[in-house]
């Protein structure tokens, strides 16, 4: 067995190695011409620029409220995928994961023909969404969310469920087991997911811009902003792709080992 093993993890052949390497580049590459390319002289001058401000502030708000949305309504749909069974659950499921390979803009398409002023539910809301900082939300939950219920049910898949029924034995309602037991149990796969979530909020573009716009201080997020300063001012482009970049390293090592393992 041990020489099998020194066998495996031996030399790489070169088939394997020369595309594994040409893998590697071409995503670290494009990173590294960021860091090279970046006007490290001016970078806080360019970062405390008032529109880059407004844009780093509406981002952190909208994808820390639409995190929370998806808490609020994807745990509860993660549990049901988990725990019912009922006709049809492999289509909701389905359902429930198809914003993960729609095109963002075609995701913005579809939430204006239903929360838009003339949209199948927005015309009886009174109040407007598209163009407005809480259509910023809803976009940004609209294709979060799906990484929250993803990661949230395979927490509560993985689970013991002996726990929950001896809570429901002892007497305990099934809100109380949900509450008291389920939740500590899934903790760290709704943190996972929470953070996920949160991230791709941050970085959402194509379905923000068709559904919200791109309007500075009220709709002009930060991905929002990165594509407007590349035509006119590049250099500010690539300072805030830095920002986001760094969001992005901070996230994946928050959640290194700690919560995905």
């Amino acid at each position: 067995m041990s020489v099998k093993a020194g066998v495996v993890r031996g030399r790489v052949p070169w088939v394997l190695a020369v595309p594994a390497a040409v893998g590697l580049a071409f995503l670290v590459l494009p990173l590294a011409g960021l860091l090279v390319e970046a006007p490290w002289g001016t970078l806080g001058a360019r970062l405390a620029a008032p529109q880059v401000l407004d844009a780093l502030r509406l981002s952190l708000v909208t994808a820390t409220i639409a995190t929370g949305l998806c808490l609020l309504l994807g745990v509860p749909l993660a549990w049901v995928l988990a725990r019912v069974e009922f006709r049809g659950r492999r289509v909701v499921r389905a359902l429930v994961t198809v914003p993960l390979v729609l095109p963002p803009v075609v995701g913005g398409v579809a939430l204006l023909l239903v929360f838009g002023r003339n949209g199948l539910v927005g015309q009886y809301l009174g109040f407007q969404l598209p163009f407005t900082s809480a259509g910023v939300v809803l976009a940004e939950a609209f294709v979060a969310m799906p990484f929250l219920v993803i990661s949230v049910e395979g927490a509560l898949r993985g689970t013991d469920l002996r726990y929950e029924e001896a809570a429901a034995t002892l007497g305990a309602s099934r809100l109380t087991v949900f509450r008291r037991v389920t939740l500590p149990l899934v903790a760290p796969g709704i943190v996972a997911g929470a953070v996920l979530c949160w991230a791709r909020a941050l970085g959402e573009f194509g379905a923000t811009i068709t559904f919200a716009g791109n309007f500075p201080g009220r709709t002009q997020t930060m991905p929002l902003a990165v594509y407007l300063a590349l035509e006119t001012e590049p250099e500010a482009a690539i300072v805030l792709s830095l920002v986001l970049l760094a969001v992005s390293i901070v996230v994946l090592a928050g959640l290194r080992d700690r919560w995905i393992s």
